[in-house]
């Protein structure tokens, strides 16, 4: 699974006061229009810029491709506990078979039996598996997750964000992508 990014819509990459990206997935791309509003509004620093230039009678400025804030956001420590990002954490595959296709949630612990809508007990699963296991207890169904459903960090999130790129990354944006990921010999 990618984000859809088109290059002729000129983004801006959106990095926090510490020249991190705001979010890897989806990557914290602002649209150009966005972008010089900021810059105008003093709310951002320009990094980096395109060849591209927009023009006013009076005014032309070559549009941002990577600002950062001048003020520092505070990551949350805790993500929400969304469908998107039960499918992030999950790696957008089903729990039970790894197929990426048709996804929904299933509750390991079904709701009929006491389980809850919780990160602890909700997995991503593909509808013929969940159809499958239905309102049954795992061992009833003989159907067990690959990985115990737990609440992830936002680190986890980045983490898995980073697997799924954008099928456009600016060559302007590559400085401030991926930093902590380990080199090659």
């Amino acid at each position: 699974m990618t984000i859809s990014v088109s290059p002729q819509a000129l983004p801006a990459l959106v990095l926090n006061a510490d020249y991190r990206p705001l979010s890897y997935y989806p990557l914290s791309l602002w649209s150009w229009q966005d972008a010089i509003k900021a810059v105008f509004l003093d709310r951002v620093n320009i990094i980096a810029e395109y060849e591209h230039s927009v023009s006013s009678p009076s005014f032309t400025m070559r549009l941002p491709s990577v600002v950062s804030l001048k003020t520092y956001v505070q990551p949350s420590r805790h993500p929400a506990f969304t469908r998107f990002n039960v499918f992030l954490r999950d790696k957008f595959e089903c729990q039970y078979c790894s197929s990426p296709d048709d996804l929904t949630f299933d509750h390991v612990i079904p709701r009929a039996h006491g389980g809850e809508t919780t990160w602890c007990n909700v997995v991503a699963a593909c509808s013929p598996c969940n159809l499958r296991k239905g309102s049954k207890l795992p061992k009833q169904a003989g159907m067990f997750p690959h990985q115990r459903p737990y609440q992830p960090t936002v680190q986890d999130l980045h983490n898995n964000g980073r697997l799924f790129p954008p099928n456009y990354l600016h060559e302007s944006w590559m400085d401030y992508l991926y930093w902590d990921v380990e080199l090659q010999p």
